[in-house]
């Protein structure tokens, strides 16, 4: 039984050695090359890591970034990938909560992460790959290792004690006191979920696919381990790409894409954007989209241009390993835009179900019946790292089961069953919001502008209709100056389309800010 994204490394890399495994404008790898060039890393690294311990990676996604992620999971260590564009302050917050045994960043980001060497050990991805700190490790570092025999050897015996339920990776997303969240996902986890996904969608070592997601969002866990389970090619698209449409067009025709597996947001880029009028990437056989509601008109774009290609809406949080549901579209099968994409049925092995606000189940013949959807199984996630109050309020024991521990996530959206059995995604239970494809807190964006002085009390309000952020405040500050403050405090996608600067802030019976009154007032608008 394979019990480490590792095992699916080896068999490709023995079964599929001389095909490539993953490229990216600057380099390619073979299957080969990314198992040697993960082991080496593992070995560079492995007297500084403890076992289930974390390496943050300060780089943005590439081919070797790939090689550092698996080399951590060899030495049974968790990675995190950082998003280099965020705010020092919120950086700082996530490398206090993880503790990083290594920093590993690239000559490109060295400088940058020089910063955090008094904390911690920071090391380049080349100079893993290439060994050099493998020397350093033997000569200077470690009384209990000799030489590189003793190496392999701790680094055999690591991956003999290692389990499934291994923690392989921490991603973070937004938290309402304004302390990011890392949600801790183990082996077991992801690899249940992408042999079922790989099945399912018919995922095989012909695909080449096109990764759009950052290595901190979980969107792009779905590409990574797809392609290590079936020998597939894994293509990684610059960041940057997702602002040139022409460049990105080339790039998918250049490379002969065939699985898109992207958030929203890049799908509706490149329709506004009208990249596939000028270039149709005609390798696409299969497109895939999750992290909001997909508008109907940006859909029919893209099947204009594509009409033979498979369209699939996934649904479900970082929480539950990437998805907890799938729509499959049939052949031909358009919405119009007063319609709403089907959040889908269950994968495999996964229980998704609906709880009205008594804790009582909605039956799916209950047709328009909402509730909080509610996930169980293997994909539930290990929890928020180091941070077990979060953690038991959102993962708790089942409320219709009182015979034995049975562990779920609530995800605190709102759902309803269709005629067909489908979920229907309606809205957030609480203020945690999508916008832009990612998941964010209300309360920390006010938690961020209540930090700047001059700045009194702070409400941030979403308008669902028109995706904008809408803040509203009282205080000395104007709007301008209190955009500005932001985008040195939280990321570019959580600062506010719109500043209202108020003389006072609504209050309701219960002292508390009224938050129906400002959505009226502003929301209405």
């Amino acid at each position: 039984m394979d019990k480490s994204v590792i095992d699916w490394l080896s068999i490709s890399a023995k079964e599929k050695a001389d095909a490539i495994a993953v490229g990216d404008p600057d380099k390619e790898y073979t299957y080969k090359e990314l198992f040697n060039n993960s082991k080496k890393v593992a070995l560079s690294i492995l007297p500084y890591v403890e076992p289930c311990h974390a390496v943050a990676f300060y780089m943005e996604k590439s081919a070797d970034g790939l090689c550092g992620m698996l080399g951590t999971a060899m030495v049974r260590g968790f990675y995190s990938f950082i998003d280099v564009r965020a705010p020092q302050s919120r950086i700082e917050k996530v490398l206090e909560i993880l503790e990083p045994d290594v920093i590993v960043t690239d000559k490109n980001f060295k400088d940058k992460a020089a910063m955090y060497a008094e904390k911690f050990k920071v090391v380049t991805i080349e100079d893993l790959i290439d060994g050099a700190d493998i020397e350093y490790s033997i000569n200077y570092d470690c009384k209990d290792i000799k030489d590189l025999g003793d190496l392999r050897l701790k680094l055999k015996q690591r991956q003999l004690e290692a389990l499934d339920t291994d923690p392989l990776y921490v991603n973070f997303t937004s938290g309402s006191t304004g302390v990011p969240k890392g949600v801790m996902v183990n082996h077991r986890s992801v690899m249940d979920f992408i042999d079922c996904f790989t099945e399912i969608f018919g995922i095989n070592d012909e695909d080449i696919m096109g990764n759009q997601a950052p290595f901190d969002f979980d969107v792009s866990v779905k590409d990574i381990y797809s392609c290590l389970k079936v020998g597939a090619r894994l293509q990684i698209i610059p960041r940057s790409y997702f602002s040139a449409p022409t460049t990105l067009m080339d790039y998918l025709v250049e490379n002969k894409v065939t699985v898109l597996v992207w958030a929203v947001s890049a799908m509706c880029f490149v329709s506004i954007m009208n990249g596939l009028g000028y270039k149709v990437p005609e390798s696409v056989r299969m497109i895939m989209f999750s992290g909001e509601v997909m508008p109907a008109k940006h859909l029919r774009v893209w099947q204009k241009y594509l009409p033979d290609a498979k369209y699939v809406n996934l649904y479900g949080p970082t929480e539950i390993t990437c998805n907890c549901t799938y729509y499959e579209l049939s052949k031909g099968e358009t919405l119009n835009d007063t319609e709403t994409l089907p959040a889908g049925k269950a994968f495999p092995n996964e229980k998704v179900f609906l709880l009205d606000e008594d804790n009582t189940l909605v039956d799916t013949k209950s047709i328009g019946v909402e509730g909080e959807i509610c996930v169980g199984g293997t994909c539930v996630a290990v929890g928020y790292y180091k941070n077990p109050e979060r953690t038991s309020e959102s993962f708790v024991q089942n409320p219709l089961n009182n015979d034995y521990p049975e562990r779920i996530y609530r995800t605190g959206d709102i759902g309803k069953y269709d005629e067909n059995g489908n979920i229907i995604y309606v809205s957030r239970k609480d203020f945690q919001i999508k916008h832009l494809g990612q998941r964010i807190e209300l309360g920390e964006i006010e938690n961020a502008a209540t930090s700047i002085d001059g700045v009194t009390r702070a409400c941030c309000l979403y308008d669902h209709k028109k995706k904008k952020l809408i803040l509203c405040v009282t205080g000395s500050l104007n709007g301008k100056e209190i955009t500005s403050a932001l985008r040195d405090i939280v990321p570019q996608f959580m600062v506010p389309n719109k500043v209202n600067v108020l003389e006072e802030m609504p209050l309701n019976k219960n002292g508390k800010i009224d938050r129906t009154a400002l959505n009226a007032k502003f929301i209405a608008l």
